[in-house]
């Protein structure tokens, strides 16, 4: 992605959900090699579908970002969490992941005064250590939806 793309983000609608399934997808195949078993990374999704991500996006807490019109990338935040963020692979590093963590961040801390959380995934860490968060600890986690556990590190702002 050039750096001259042009870059908008924009409240997820209920039409992006097969998109963000399959950013997720992508995101997990194309970043994650070398801190995760292929296996993991078969089934990362357990059970989901685009089903799983039309819920989400209901909620009104999805933002996802575009470059020259095309979904690249979301974020999706709760109060007090940033609960997921995804890019496509070709979108790493160009800066989009950072601007949407800036929206997740602003998003989480609606209504809430406490520190910022977040589950991230061992290849991700070092992208949210350079935006501020620390680690508080590491764990497990199987999305609740099947398929093997993955490591997590636990991180807060």
């Amino acid at each position: 992605m050039s750096a001259d793309s042009e870059v908008s983000f924009r409240a997820a609608r209920p039409d992006d959900a097969e998109t963000v399934f399959n950013i997720t997808k992508a995101s997990i195949a194309g970043l994650s090699r070398g801190c995760y078993s292929q296996a993991q990374i078969e089934n990362w999704m357990g059970e989901r579908t685009p089903r799983f991500y039309e819920d989400l996006i209901t909620r009104g807490r999805m933002t996802v970002g575009l470059r020259n019109g095309i979904v690249v990338g979301f974020v999706d935040a709760e109060p007090g969490e940033v609960t997921r963020l995804f890019v496509l692979p070709e979108a790493a590093g160009s800066g989009l992941g950072q601007r949407l963590l800036d929206i997740g961040v602003a998003q989480a801390r609606l209504g809430h005064d406490g520190p910022i959380r977040l589950e991230a995934t061992i290849n991700a860490e070092a992208f949210y250590r350079r935006y501020g968060f620390r680690s508080t600890g590491r764990g497990q986690f199987s999305h609740g939806l099947g398929g093997e556990p993955i490591e997590i590190v636990h991180m807060e702002l």
